[in-house]
């Protein structure tokens, strides 16, 4: 038996926090003497070592208690979870510091590559769209693209350009939106609308759609500068390129903000 000094040393975590483990259930010494001395089995170094493997990793203390008794394979999907979240918070810090570098840059009067958005000014083309129209959360609007290719397929529609979501909340609402899948095709036909030409204020995205905010950024701030437009329509993402086969970091996709000049 090892007592919680001894225990201490070994692992180099200290006592306090041996006993804040108590506390919590996650790791209870062996015995606990009369006069109150924790002594653990020299054994509980392996379950320790698990506990600070996992902390390390990001779980909390809260989420590491039920992970402690899992088998390898029983762990192994909260580690790929777990990895695919610090993948996509290493990507939005990422270009969380790039932004940030080209501020920097700007302030310090230096010059800097060219922005990563040109916002232009373009007139949308008319376009016959087969669409449909829900109220849904950010977390639906895959299964809504597939219910529109769903449908489209048994009318025999025959897709002509690109598959786009049009936004007309008239605020932003994460968990429950007002949008619009549209797909562009070739024939007329029930529920097939024409969408008119609009002119638009555009930029091109090119990365994964968790990164489209800044996107939207840009149209912002161009908005912020060029006070003789305001937006008179519905936001869209135009996607110019099929998630399935294309690689997050060379996804593209058009945001468009119908704008109009004012008199």
């Amino acid at each position: 038996m090892l007592t919680i000094g001894e225990f201490s040393r070994l692992s180099r975590v200290t006592p306090r926090m041996l006993r804040h483990y108590d506390a919590l259930g996650l790791l209870c010494p062996q015995t606990v003497g009369e006069n109150g001395y924790r002594y653990y089995r020299q054994e509980q170094l392996s379950d320790l070592v698990r506990l600070q493997w996992l902390k390390s990793y990001g779980f909390s203390l809260g989420e590491i208690g039920p992970l402690l008794a899992l088998e390898d394979a029983q762990l192994l999907p909260h580690l790929l979870e777990r990895r695919n979240a610090l993948e996509a918070e290493l990507e939005e810090r990422r270009e969380t510091l790039l932004r940030m570098e080209a501020d920097i840059l700007r302030m310090e009067g230096k010059k800097t590559m060219e922005n990563q958005y040109h916002v232009i000014l373009m007139e949308d083309p008319e376009q016959r769209v087969f669409s449909i129209r829900r109220t849904v959360g950010v977390d639906q609007y895959h299964a809504l693209f597939q219910e529109l290719r769903h449908e489209a397929e048994k009318r025999g529609l025959k897709q002509a350009g690109p598959i786009q979501m049009l936004y007309h909340d008239p605020d932003f609402n994460h968990d429950s939106s007002d949008v619009e899948a549209q797909m562009v095709v070739s024939q007329d036909g029930p529920d097939i609308t024409v969408k008119p030409v609009r002119t638009c204020a555009t930029v091109r995205h090119r990365g994964s759609y968790e990164s489209l905010h800044l996107a939207y950024e840009a149209l912002c701030a161009w908005l912020g500068e060029h006070t003789e437009y305001r937006a008179c329509g519905p936001a869209m993402d135009r996607y110019l390129n099929d998630p399935h086969d294309t690689p997050a970091g060379q996804l593209e996709t058009g945001v468009l903000f119908p704008v109009e000049k004012q008199k």
